[in-house]
């Protein structure tokens, strides 16, 4: 089964649950913010998705971090300020299969899926 991981306030991801229930694709949801996010967790997620990739740079917490984090980011603090504030992960999440999780959404992103 399909796993999405979300925040629930998110729009986007709001699209992407939609776009799977109107397909008829069954899946489960994990709410990064309500469900948690463990080292576990974002260890899985960081294998399948590059750090950079993962890093929503668009996100209210980004930008409301001091200058000298950002410019001072890494691996070790990445996953240090992704399990601190999980808003930080780009979402939704799609995880497609055992290797591959999807970043975003987009209309007909998941037009080539079936249920």
């Amino acid at each position: 089964m399909l796993t999405l991981y979300i925040i629930n306030t998110c729009d986007t991801c709001r699209k992407a649950r939609n776009a799977l229930e109107e397909k008829g694709i069954p899946f489960k949801t994990h709410d990064l913010r309500k469900d948690g996010l463990s080292a576990s967790l974002l260890e899985h997620i960081l294998k399948r998705v590059p750090l950079l990739e993962a890093l929503n740079k668009r996100s209210k917490t980004w930008r409301d971090l001091p200058q000298e984090e950002k410019d001072s980011l890494d691996a070790t603090s990445a996953r240090r300020l992704f399990l601190e504030q999980p808003t930080l992960l780009k979402r939704p999440l799609l995880e497609v299969d055992d290797d591959t999780i999807l970043v975003g959404y987009r209309d007909g992103d998941y037009d080539s899926l079936s249920g």
